[in-house]
């Protein structure tokens, strides 16, 4: 996805719609469901993890 097309939206919209997985579009060629729900669960364990990092560096400041 080209960067300035990023820059040019609205910075105030919360409207993702448009960042669409293309490759999820053939329904008949999605992953198993136990592959989809592991693969979110790691984004939010890697997400709370992050998370957790700025947490520790801004209480030491």
């Amino acid at each position: 996805m080209c960067l300035n097309i990023i820059i040019a939206r609205d910075k105030t919209s919360l409207d993702i719609s448009w960042l669409k997985d293309k490759s999820l579009a053939d329904l008949d060629n999605l992953p198993d469901p136990d592959v989809l729900a592991n693969d979110i669960i790691e984004n939010l364990e890697a997400g709370l993890e992050s998370f957790r990092e700025i947490m520790v560096a801004l209480n030491k400041k």
